[in-house]
């Protein structure tokens, strides 16, 4: 008897466990279908409902602006803005078409005296190259894919680089060509002036204690990072340099090398930085020697294929 009993208050047990979970159940859903419902109708009546006057006084609004929006203006506008963009824009040349023009120019200047440090020579053999190259692509656009070895579009990637993109061109190939007018051409050369054969740094001029070297990257040890120093022209660098050996306290290195980039495309060097237009380096070395100088070498050029024909730095050994 005792065990009957027992057996069913467990059954109870269970049965009032079981109706307890219902009703619990049945709460939490009711009040979940409460707030659905609740939600619904602050969003029904978040609506706005327009009368039929309104809505053809909207309609009647949308047809004016429409009938007065001046159409013709802005395809012209658009069109306008779209040669703008156009000719504004550099011709983006593949990597295998500049690294065609760099080798073309390196095989030309090789072919001057490597001992001559001529400017106006070098200029002219850059610019002879470019004529010849510039007849050849224009020909091969004119005669078409057929009759040419430069496929169509390359010709005329090519024939926009060289003209208008020219300048852009030398600066990603690290070339510098001065700012000059070609006097022989014009034939307006003064009697008895000499020719000027100096590339012009922007900025302000160098003083004669800078010392100013163009094309060319010193050795030493940096007193100043120059990732992080920048100024706005090589004569600022140059005084960053002479200031700082002036007021150096005693024991620490002066400076007296000064290293800085004028390309706005930034400048190459045989790190694992990105140096960046207007970088400042200043440097110490008892005996000051050059890494790089005038033009990178074929040999280095093919071990850093990233590096330009020409030495993009200008450097100076300050006076002491």
């Amino acid at each position: 008897m005792a065990r009957g009993k027992w057996v069913c208050s467990y059954k109870k047990t269970t049965l009032l466990v079981c109706f307890v979970n219902i009703a619990v159940a049945l709460y939490v859903l009711r009040s979940l279908y409460g707030s659905l419902y609740i939600y619904s109708g602050n969003v029904s009546r978040n609506v706005v409902l327009y009368k039929p006057d309104q809505i053809k006084k909207m309609e009647e609004s949308i047809q004016i602006r429409n009938a007065y929006k001046p159409v013709e203006l802005i395809k012209w506008v658009n069109a306008l803005e779209g040669e703008f963009s156009r000719d504004n824009v550099a011709v983006e040349l593949p990597q295998h078409l500049k690294q065609k023009i760099i080798d073309e120019i390196l095989q030309r200047l090789r072919g001057l005296n490597s001992s001559s440090t001529d400017n106006a020579k070098e200029r002219e053999a850059v610019e002879s190259w470019r004529k010849e190259k510039l007849k050849e692509v224009k020909l091969a656009l004119v005669n078409g894919t057929s009759n040419s070895i430069i496929p169509h579009e390359e010709a005329g990637m090519l024939v926009r680089a060289l003209e208008s993109d020219w300048v852009v061109l030398c600066e990603e190939v690290g070339l510098w060509i001065s700012d000059q007018v070609a006097n022989e051409v014009h034939d307006d050369k003064p009697e008895g002036e000499e020719e000027f054969e100096e590339e012009v740094l922007p900025g302000r001029p160098l003083s004669p204690e800078c010392h100013a070297e163009l094309h060319t990257d010193y050795d030493g040890a940096a007193v100043r990072w120059g990732l992080t120093h920048h100024k706005d022209s090589a004569a600022d660098c140059c005084q960053a340099c002479v200031d700082h050996a002036r007021h150096a306290k005693e024991g620490e290195k002066k400076c007296n090398i000064w290293v800085y980039c004028p390309s706005e495309f930034g400048c190459h060097s045989p790190d694992i930085y990105q140096h960046k237009h207007q970088e400042c380096w200043l440097k110490y070395a008892e005996k000051p020697r050059i890494n790089f100088k005038d033009r990178y070498s074929e040999s280095y050029r093919n071990s850093h294929p990233s590096a330009p024909v020409i030495v993009p730095w200008v450097s100076g050994v300050v006076s002491s």
